[in-house]
Formats: C-alpha cells, sequence, structure tokens
C-alpha cells in the first residue's frame, strides 16, 4: 500500500468551518475578490480554493444549491465543462503548469469538505510539485498568495474572454 502525505492540508481540517454554504454565499454578495471569486457565468462560477493544494486550484459551482452530480441540469453541466475549458487555458496562459487534476468529490467519504453542494476542483500541476519539503519538514510551499493568484488569473481570464468575443 502507498501512503500519500499531504500535512499541509492540516490548516483546513483545524481551522473552523464556514456557517453556512459558500457555493451560495459568496455569490450573493458583492464581494468578489476578498471571496475570491474569478468568474460568473449564467448557471455557475468559478471561485479559488481558499486552502489549496497548489497555487491556482480553483472550484466551479453551479449557484443552485444541489448535492448530487446526477441532478444537474443540462444547462449547469455544459457550462461546468465550458468554465473548466476557460479555466484550463487561464492557468496555461498564466501559470504555465505541466499538468492538471480535474475532479469531483461526491460525499464526505470520497473526500468532499462540502458534500451538499456539487463542485469541480481544477488543480494546476507542476513536476517536481510534491517534493521533499512536504514529506521532510512537514511544509507546503505555496510560492504565491492567494490575492496575487487572484489577480493574475482574474485578469487573464478577461483576456481570453474579451478575445473569444473578438473572434466570435
Amino acid at each position: 500500500m502507498k501512503i500519500m502525505w499531504a500535512p499541509w492540508r492540516i490548516e483546513y481540517i483545524r481551522s473552523p468551518k464556514y456557517d453556512g454554504c459558500i457555493f451560495c454565499d459568496f455569490p450573493k454578495e458583492n464581494r468578489d475578490r476578498e471571496r475570491l471569486i474569478l468568474y460568473r457565468g449564467k448557471h455557475c462560477f468559478v471561485i479559488m480554493n481558499n486552502y489549496p493544494y497548489n497555487p491556482g486550484h480553483v472550484m466551479i459551482a453551479p449557484y443552485r444549491h444541489v448535492g448530487r452530480w446526477e441532478d444537474l441540469t443540462d444547462h449547469e453541466l455544459l457550462e461546468m465543462m465550458q468554465l473548466s475549458q476557460l479555466m484550463i487555458k487561464a492557468l496555461k496562459r498564466a501559470m504555465n503548469p505541466h499538468g492538471f487534476n480535474l475532479g469531483v468529490n461526491l460525499g464526505r467519504v470520497a473526500g468532499a469538505g462540502i458534500d451538499d453542494h456539487v463542485h469541480l476542483h481544477i488543480v494546476p500541476r507542476w513536476n517536481g510539485d510534491t517534493n521533499f519539503m512536504p514529506v521532510i519538514a512537514d511544509t507546503k510551499v505555496i510560492p504565491e498568495s492567494l490575492e496575487e493568484a487572484y489577480d493574475e488569473l482574474k485578469r487573464t481570464i478577461e483576456e481570453i474572454v474579451e478575445e473569444t468575443a473578438k473572434s466570435s
């Protein structure tokens, strides 16, 4: 059996949890930068993970409170996939990762921190991003602040959306 050590996640595990649903409540507020909302679509939105596995870790969620993948509407599913394409383009341009993990954790037992509101994770990956620091030094190196990553990704998303609109 292989064991994956992720000691940097203990901060999230021990932190006080938000009393409510961030995927329902945060989009209703007019504080996108503070709440790390990068993009708003018609049915879904993109939000940065406040406890990222790697810089640029984002989540895509529907505005509607829905906990089961099979209960998503066709519009929500389609927009989730379209926004995942947009985010992969933006992350490639802004951060130049070597690859990505895309995943959905359905249910608490599957690792969902928020299991009653479906969301898709996109985690940029770099060669060597899991190295000796978390294993030996019990430390995860995140080389960029959330705010810096937010500003860079927000600017890049706006550029891509503008380019796409011009070419349509």
